[in-house]
């Protein structure tokens, strides 16, 4: 099946790497009007070429720091202007959490980073795209909560992350109910460990951490970017037009077990 996606308006946040990469390039292969942003203007640039070695187009703007309202509104406002409405809004940016327990995070330094890098950069972009998408009668908002929206982790201490993520997936059910009178979905997915390079760089896709994982999981892999992005093609299709206030595990069967 091709074309799932075909003429639709995508804004796709944290385009240059990850999970946001992975889908902002399966929602161009899909026909989505793909316009993106990240932070790092040499990571976007190398996902825009990207595109076009394949014969495709992501239109970036960049550098966007998603938790500064201006800079957020300015790349709402860029879609709309440009391409007239906005059909899909994913927020696949986060900020890298500070990952302490409770004994020993620091407020002001650790707490509120996190904080904000997951839940506020969601609530600015939803915010800012909500006119557009009510001026044509709808669209589809994807967030991503996470397995430790559900469940902690004895491996790492992720107070800050799991309360995160956990009001992410909160935020995205109210945002499904205030959606429905204007036929705005919300939905989110939930994904397990995905190799990144940020999930690389923490070392925790790899050596022992990965290992403690990989036992917990009944499909016996790390996920990689692309098994995210296809659950997210569904959500953004008309195939899930009855499909809001949902959460997706894709986790190898993390939680299952």
């Amino acid at each position: 099946m091709t074309g799932r996606l075909q003429g639709k308006i995508a804004l796709v946040t944290g385009i240059g790497a990850g999970i946001g990469q992975g889908i902002a390039l399966r929602f161009a292969r899909e026909g989505a009007i793909v316009v993106g942003c990240d932070i790092s203007a040499q990571w976007a640039e190398a996902t825009v070429e990207q595109a076009a070695a394949e014969g495709l187009t992501i239109d970036s703007v960049h550098p966007v720091d998603l938790t500064k309202p201006d800079d957020v509104q300015s790349f709402i406002d860029h879609a709309g202007a440009t391409y007239g409405h906005i059909d899909i809004l994913v927020n696949a940016a986060a900020i890298a959490p500070h990952m302490a327990p409770v004994a020993t995070m620091d407020y002001e330094r650790e707490w509120m980073p996190t904080m904000v890098g997951e839940v506020d950069l969601v609530f600015l972009a939803v915010k800012a795209a909500w006119p557009h998408m009510v001026k044509v009668g709808g669209g589809s908002i994807i967030n991503f909560a996470s397995v430790n929206a559900m469940r902690g982790s004895v491996n790492t201490g992720m107070i800050a992350h799991c309360a995160g993520k956990a009001a992410v997936l909160a935020m995205s059910r109210q945002i499904a109910i205030e959606g429905g009178p204007y036929g705005i979905r919300c939905n989110t997915i939930a994904p397990g460990m995905v190799q990144t390079a940020a999930t690389a760089s923490a070392g925790t896709s790899s050596g022992a951490v990965a290992e403690r994982i990989l036992q917990r999981l009944v499909i016996k892999r790390l996920g990689v970017p692309d098994d995210i992005a296809w659950a997210a093609v569904f959500l953004a299709s008309d195939e899930s037009t009855w499909v809001t206030g949902a959460n997706f595990p894709v986790d190898g069967g993390v939680t299952a077990a």
